[in-house]
């Protein structure tokens, strides 16, 4: 049974994130900022670090920051924007930013991209930021997404080398499996993980622009080619090379399976080296994920993490303040280096993270395009009916053509094509 959203939002909260959205809706007082950003427990302090720096140039801003789980989050964003929002809040780009542009509840950033240098320092993700010629969001770190993976553990198995193709993937699967080890990690309880998959599988089989028209509600899900996607997929389910019960795992219960030599690789954001134990990071590797059809253009998914100022903050001034600050390359470079994540500003100093350093050099000589991410780049309705599927999907993989078939009524509803 579901509960209420609001109910919902409140159970998935610590009494700490609670006290943290009543803050948010808390009207800003004279000379105060009042900020609200999503972040798990290992990315606060990297934020409190920025905001802090903030706080010293800045004395005379009495900034308030309230920190709330990712989850919960999502759930709760546009209740805040539509009603009585702190004056930043933190976000994502692409068709996760334009909804909110498209109906008037973001304030229009272009000219502060213009008075402080966007336009040069964040060129390669001015596209992302912009909803009909206009820019609504201030970038952030971004990720690159591939695979991590345990060095002592491919050697165990025999495996020398990463695998660049589709076949060489299965085939090391089924040398970990066959030497005890479980190959894949996915936790799959966060629906969004699922996502990463049939992205990278879709970018691979059918290349970016199939993806965007999919992602645009142009697509049938009965198309051929949306299925031959989840074909590939059930694969690695059939054969069994994803952990048992990954349904059961989210992100954060994900890590000790890796830690503890549980599991063999896991399909995920850069970031995920931030939470890592250093021992436990040293014995990791990163690789890109591996070429299916190499007729099709390598393409890459690279979301952008973003600010932006609600359309009925109280106090825009003070937060155009903190974008511009925020928005300096050290500032950026801080924060990305914090989260394992690259820098979107291009003055900023390049990862040395080893496993952030192949995640920049792999999206900086991608060619086949870039995406924002499965739940960015849809309508936020379809999108969440789409990792519901999925996640129906890996429970029981024989139900294929009736999720295609139901995910095919959905989009038609939606989208009216």
């Amino acid at each position: 049974m579901k509960l209420p959203i609001r109910r919902l939002a409140l159970a998935c909260l610590t009494g700490a994130a609670i006290g943290a959205m009543t803050g948010a809706a808390t009207p800003a007082q004279a000379g105060t900022l009042n900020v609200t950003v999503s972040a798990r427990g290992n990315q606060r302090a990297t934020w409190q670090n920025a905001f802090d720096q903030f706080k010293k140039a800045n004395p005379d801003v009495d900034l308030k920051v309230s920190y709330v789980g990712e989850e919960a989050y999502k759930v709760q964003l546009s209740g805040w924007l539509a009603t009585d929002p702190p004056d930043m809040l933190s976000w994502h780009n692409g068709e996760r930013m334009a909804y909110f542009a498209k109906r008037g509840l973001l304030e229009d950033l272009t000219n502060d991209w213009q008075k402080n240098g966007w336009n040069r320092t964040y060129a390669s993700v001015k596209q992302s930021s912009t909803y009909k010629d206009k820019q609504y969001s201030l970038p952030l770190g971004y990720d690159a997404y591939g695979f991590f993976y345990r060095k002592d553990l491919f050697k165990k198995a025999g495996i020398t080398d990463e695998p660049t193709t589709w076949a060489q993937l299965l085939d090391d699967c089924k040398k970990l499996k066959a030497a005890g080890i479980a190959p894949i990690a996915v936790p799959a309880r966060d629906a969004w993980t699922l996502a990463a998959w049939f992205d990278y599988l879709d970018l691979r089989v059918n290349g970016y622009a199939f993806h965007q028209q999919l992602m645009a509600g142009d697509i049938a899900y009965t198309d051929p080619r949306v299925k031959r996607v989840y074909e590939a997929w059930k694969t690695l389910i059939d054969d069994k090379y994803f952990i048992d019960n990954a349904l059961s795992y989210d992100v954060d219960s994900i890590s000790p399976l890796l830690v503890n030599g549980q599991a063999a690789m896991l399909l995920m954001g850069t970031f995920f080296s931030a939470g890592l134990p250093t021992a436990t990071r040293n014995e990791m590797g990163y690789f890109r994920f591996p070429i299916v059809d190499a007729a099709v253009p390598v393409a890459e998914d690279g979301p952008v993490n973003v600010l932006i100022v609600p359309a009925k903050a109280k106090n825009k001034a003070d937060a155009r303040r903190l974008l511009a600050f925020m928005g300096q390359p050290k500032i950026n470079g801080e924060l990305a280096m914090g989260w394992g994540q690259l820098p979107s500003n291009n003055k900023a100093p390049e990862p040395q993270d080893p496993i952030s350093k192949v995640g920049f050099q792999t999206l900086a000589g991608t060619t086949g395009g870039i995406a924002q991410f499965y739940d960015r780049d849809m309508t936020k309705e379809m999108a969440d009916e789409g990792m519901k599927a999925m996640q129906q999907f890996f429970s029981d993989p024989t139900q294929l053509d009736s999720i295609l078939q139901r995910l095919e009524t959905t989009r038609k509803r939606i989208y009216k094509k």
